[in-house]
């Protein structure tokens, strides 16, 4: 049964999610800030926030050595593609692109773990398939960077997986610490490895890396790991479709990022296949 309060923890995830894809935006297209230096401090100000909430709710801290490795690289996985893929993508076209994938992948997961399913949600999914498919298809009126665009697609992988283990979460808030805390260390490893060039900063880009991390990740994510573990994954995956329709929306407006016939015509074909999955009976 869905109360009142878990509806608004679950709408208020999903408008934290959309609005991340907007401040990375917002950050990167203004040189603001060089991509690795955002992902480093959006998740820096996220694991001092949720450390901050953790020790003012238990009292205490306390990290596992064995758990949680795998959420939290796949946590570091999805930001930091996340950012880079922004460096060359619209963030209505990116976000669209993120949580197809996410659909996409969780669906697969789903089925893995014998989740029932009827043939309206199995047309629905194929219907936001394609209409994921018709985005990327190359068109002279629409450009799209393949790179940029693979880079959103390994995010959304990291995404779904990350969504997937959040599923078995009995406890949100110790979870999503241990994952953001953890997800620093992978930010050393990938400079150590790869150390990324030319990084600069401004207040502005440190503010909305800060806004980001603390707010709409940090409190998105917890808030998202509270919610996960009293629905089904194929939900799961296709409630978060409605993000791309938020960040389209707000980007339009506050990015005066245009509305292209390919970006409105793929939008409404997925928004369709949502519609149909989330309103299809019970099997």
């Amino acid at each position: 049964m869905i109360t009142i309060k878990f509806a608004f923890f679950l709408l208020l995830s999903l408008l934290f999610l959309a609005l991340n894809s907007i401040f990375c935006k917002l950050a990167l297209s203004n040189n603001f800030i060089d991509a690795f230096s955002f992902t480093m401090y959006r998740i820096l100000f996220g694991s001092i926030t949720l450390i901050l909430i953790y020790l003012y709710k238990r009292k205490k801290l306390h990290f596992s050595i064995k758990k949680n490795w795998l959420s939290s690289l796949m946590l570091f996985l999805y930001a930091i593609c996340f950012s880079y893929s922004f460096l060359n993508i619209e963030a209505g076209v990116g976000t669209l692109l993120l949580f197809a994938v996410v659909q996409l992948v969780m669906v697969i997961f789903s089925l893995f773990h014998k989740e029932k399913i009827n043939f309206q949600k199995i047309v629905g999914i194929l219907l936001a398939l394609f209409g994921l498919i018709y985005l990327l298809y190359p068109k002279e009126s629409f450009e799209l960077s393949l790179f940029h665009a693979f880079l959103m697609i390994i995010a959304g992988i990291s995404w779904a997986v990350y969504t997937v283990l959040g599923k078995k979460s009995s406890d949100s808030l110790y979870n999503t610490t241990d994952n953001f805390a953890k997800a620093l260390i992978f930010v050393v490893i990938f400079y150590l490895l790869f150390s990324p060039e030319n990084s600069f900063t401004s207040e502005k880009g440190i503010l909305l890396a800060f806004i980001s991390g603390s707010l709409t990740s940090a409190i998105g994510y917890l808030l998202w790991y509270e919610v996960l573990p009293k629905i089904q994954l194929i939900t799961a995956g296709i409630i978060q479709l409605f993000v791309p329709i938020i960040s389209i929306v707000i980007s339009i407006i506050f990015l005066n990022e245009s509305l292209t016939i390919t970006l409105l015509l793929s939008t409404v074909i997925i928004f369709a296949g949502i519609l149909l999955t989330i309103f299809s009976k019970k099997v």
